[in-house]
């Protein structure tokens, strides 16, 4: 079987892009080199941010994804992967633009809650994820009810992505983000989603231990399956 080539439009950010590639080769099945699938990776950080376009009137970053998309296309990838949760508000401009597939993160890990019978999950995601309704329309359907942060605890969590690992910050305080991921624990979440593409290595970072769903993971499991490799879970 010839294996399909992937194409990742990342930069959303650097590290998430890195986290996302890591992924896919760590959980890829092979014994060599030649084992593994061909990735072809756009790291493009001129994309605006987009939860800025999404609740405050920013530079809309839909241009940037579309031509990161129509550039890897150009280069040979048959299925395109975007490592940003934020970023699938603007997938329908996306898709409309390529021919190949491209693959949705947020739908994947839909499909892998439902499997695995949660029925409950805290979603952690900016408040661009949030209020854009992009895990509700997913997940709709699904029998899961999602719970999210308020107030206070939302705020800590977008701290922990864009001022501590946005802005790089190693030593940033995680402890406003424990109680939030904790109240969400508390309300009957059975498992926490990583909806933004920086908290699984924040919780790598800082330690933080808890039922995770790494959204991340299921969309690099998605891609290798699609492409015809075989997974290690």
């Amino acid at each position: 079987m010839t294996k399909k080539i992937i194409g990742i439009i990342g930069g959303m950010g650097p590290l998430a892009t890195a986290d996302l590639f890591e992924k896919i080769t760590l959980h890829t099945r092979a014994q060599r080199d030649q084992d593994h699938l061909r990735v072809l990776i756009d790291s493009n950080t001129g994309i605006p941010d987009r939860t800025a376009a999404l609740l405050h009137g920013g530079e809309d970053p839909a241009p940037q994804l579309v031509a990161s998309a129509v550039l890897l296309e150009k280069m040979g990838a048959e299925v395109l992967v975007m490592p940003c949760n934020t970023a699938h508000s603007f997938y329908d401009a996306i898709t409309a633009a390529v021919r190949v597939p491209v693959l949705h993160m947020i739908r994947l890990t839909a499909q892998a809650l439902r499997e695995r019978g949660v029925a409950a999950a805290g979603l952690l995601a900016t408040d661009g994820t949030i209020q854009a309704g992009v895990y509700q329309k997913a997940f709709a359907g699904t029998g899961i009810r999602l719970l999210t942060p308020e107030g206070a605890d939302q705020q800590a969590i977008m701290d922990l992505t864009y001022r501590g690992i946005k802005a790089g910050d190693l030593h940033h305080d995680p402890a406003p983000a424990r109680r939030a991921m904790e109240e969400l624990l508390g309300r009957g979440a059975q498992t926490l989603i990583l909806g933004c593409t920086e908290l699984p290595l924040a919780a790598k970072l800082y330690h933080l231990d808890y039922p995770f769903t790494d959204p991340t993971l299921e969309l690099a499991l998605g891609a290798i399956r699609f492409a015809g490799g075989e997974t290690v879970e």
